[in-house]
């Protein structure tokens, strides 16, 4: 299967704050290894972001990963999920991680984010958007459903 991993995933190996989480992230890397692994060069530029002591480790996760370019077709995507509802436009940014995973044709989105990603209602409305589209549906799954 094809796995479109978001930031929250990468940044939470490393995340001391939450122990559980980060073992259970550092679990999942292991199922990894018998998929393909996406992310975009959004993510890349979000991790970039960390302090440089742990810039360089996050980044490092990413090695092995096809990293996908943006494109118009996925920020327009992205405006669209936006337009319905499937999150606020101040979390743009989530959107076009969906976007970039569905134009990637990734089977999963694999996010930590619980607040904008990994909900049913996020679930229910990105395939409802995309079906309207024309494209293909898509999981979104914490690490620990995969």
């Amino acid at each position: 299967m094809k796995l479109y991993l978001d930031t929250s995933v990468f940044s939470a190996y490393y995340d001391e704050r939450t122990p559980e989480r980060m073992q259970m992230t550092k679990d999942f890397w292991l199922v990894l290894e018998g998929h393909e692994k996406l992310c975009s060069e959004l993510t890349i530029e979000e991790l970039g972001q960390a302090h440089s002591n742990l810039r360089e480790k996050l980044l490092a996760l990413t090695q092995n990963f096809m990293v996908l370019n943006l494109t118009d077709e996925m920020r327009n995507l992205a405006k669209l999920y936006v337009e319905e509802g499937v999150v606020p436009s101040r979390y743009f940014a989530d959107a076009l991680h969906v976007a970039a995973a569905v134009f990637g044709n990734a089977d999963i989105l694999v996010s930590w984010n619980f607040k904008h990603l990994v909900k049913r209602s996020t679930r229910f409305l990105v395939n409802y958007v995309n079906a309207k589209q024309g494209l293909k549906m898509i999981e979104i799954l914490a690490p620990p459903e995969v």
